[in-house]
């Protein structure tokens, strides 16, 4: 499986972006979005069962930022609205061979990763 994350850019906080996460390859597993700032440990954003019947959020984006995902198009994505500069971070996409029927939270549990995509967001 091979990830590929993209949308992300610079924009003023308020604003809204969304990041996507094509897969090639067997779509059916569950995906998460981390997050590194500068400096940073990579921490857990988001993550969605391969079916998308179940998600998950950090605290810290809850009600701001929302995941999902297209099957037909071996995408997720990751809408992100009320930016703050504290969003400010490289974005990774991950998938997992576990169980596609639930949701995980930790990078122990992801087994493949995409390259990052950097979002900075301006006060």
């Amino acid at each position: 499986v091979q990830l590929q994350a993209s949308g992300g850019g610079l924009v003023q906080a308020g604003d809204s972006l969304r990041l996507s996460c094509a897969a090639s390859g067997r779509t059916l597993y569950a995906v998460g979005w981390f997050r590194q700032a500068p400096g940073k440990e990579r921490w857990f954003v988001a993550g969605i069962s391969g079916g998308g019947g179940m998600t998950y959020y950090a605290d810290s984006v809850k009600g701001r930022f929302t995941i999902s995902r297209d099957n037909a198009k071996n995408t997720v994505y990751l809408q992100m609205n009320s930016l703050k500069p504290e969003d400010t971070a490289v974005y990774y996409c991950a998938a997992t061979r576990r169980y596609g029927g639930s949701v995980y939270y930790t990078e122990d549990d992801y087994d493949y990763w995409g390259q990052g995509t950097l979002v900075t967001v301006s006060s």
